[in-house]
């Protein structure tokens, strides 16, 4: 290989190693987004279980016992 030749394959590998290693520490607007939804559909579905009738009584039952327990 020339020296110039050389120079230019250098520069390449360089420029091509630069694009595949980059510092990704930071999240995109899209994995915002996705991460808003999925936390906005999480929060949905223990909504969802949380005021659902067998949660309820059965939360309310732990509760009544709780405070209806004598203190020794």
């Amino acid at each position: 290989m020339g020296g110039s030749r050389l120079m230019r394959w250098w520069s390449e590998v360089r420029t091509l190693s630069g694009l595949l290693i980059t510092d990704e520490s930071g999240m995109s607007t899209v994995e915002y987004a996705i991460g808003t939804v999925a936390a906005a559909a999480f929060g949905a579905l223990l909504y969802t279980v949380v005021t659902g009738d067998n949660i309820l009584s059965a939360l309310t039952g732990i509760i009544t016992r709780a405070l209806s327990t004598a203190v020794s």
